[in-house]
């Protein structure tokens, strides 16, 4: 009953420490790497497809883009569990945010490669660059200092929202929160612990992403 009247059990929040860092260090911290280098990847080619592809098929990328970007990451989620049941939870978790991100990220690297300066583009055809050379060694270089500092917003975003995992059964940091709170009738230090890991993840990241970004614009 003491535990019930107080605010807040130190005595509590220590033993939940433990449960919440597991659920953040093996799967919301996992998952948020792994599905970033997925989406940073593949929005590059997203694109590039949009951009240099012939019609249709610059088309239909782009269908496919819209289509998945104006889908909740929770129904591609279910969607993915209840379809490919060779896959084990976490794995079509780290995917689908991959994918799911990707179309935002394409957006970015588009916006990127239509900053880069027209003559840019003139001076790799003046000196008969391939189109492989143009874009390696011109067009992606220059894209990417643009793009790197919207990309980590993407990715914070990605690591805020873990916590849509516990639909398809995966354990990460908030739903870790969860259950020790319903094993022990008490849920503030829990939830608290996870919230505030996830302030100390994601506020230094932003202020980085932030003096990045000025720097960048400082370099221009």
């Amino acid at each position: 009953m003491e535990n019930q009247r107080s605010l807040w059990d130190w005595d509590l929040a220590f033993r939940a420490l433990p449960d919440v860092l597991e659920g953040f260090l093996t799967v919301t911290l996992l998952v948020t790497v792994l599905s970033t280098l997925i989406a940073a990847a593949l929005g590059l080619v997203w694109a590039i497809i949009i951009r240099m592809a012939p019609q249709p098929i610059s088309g239909i990328v782009k269908w496919i883009v819209s289509f998945i970007r104006m889908t909740p990451i929770v129904v591609q989620l279910l969607f993915a569990y209840y379809t490919f049941l060779m896959f084990d939870a976490i794995t079509i978790g780290i995917v689908v945010f991959g994918i799911h991100y990707s179309t935002y990220m394409s957006e970015v690297y588009r916006a990127g490669i239509d900053a880069v300066p027209k003559g840019q583009w003139e001076a790799t055809t003046a000196l008969s660059m391939s189109a492989r050379r143009t874009w390696t060694a011109v067009v992606i270089p220059q894209a990417l200092r643009a793009t790197v500092p919207a990309l980590g917003n993407y990715a914070i975003s990605m690591f805020k929202d873990t916590p849509f995992l516990l639909v398809i059964g995966v354990v990460e940091m908030v739903n870790a929160a969860q259950i020790f709170g319903g094993n022990n009738f008490r849920y503030v230090e829990a939830i608290t612990l996870a919230g505030v890991i996830f302030l100390l993840a994601s506020y230094p990241t932003s202020v980085l992403i932030r003096r990045l970004e000025k720097r960048l614009a400082y370099a221009y």
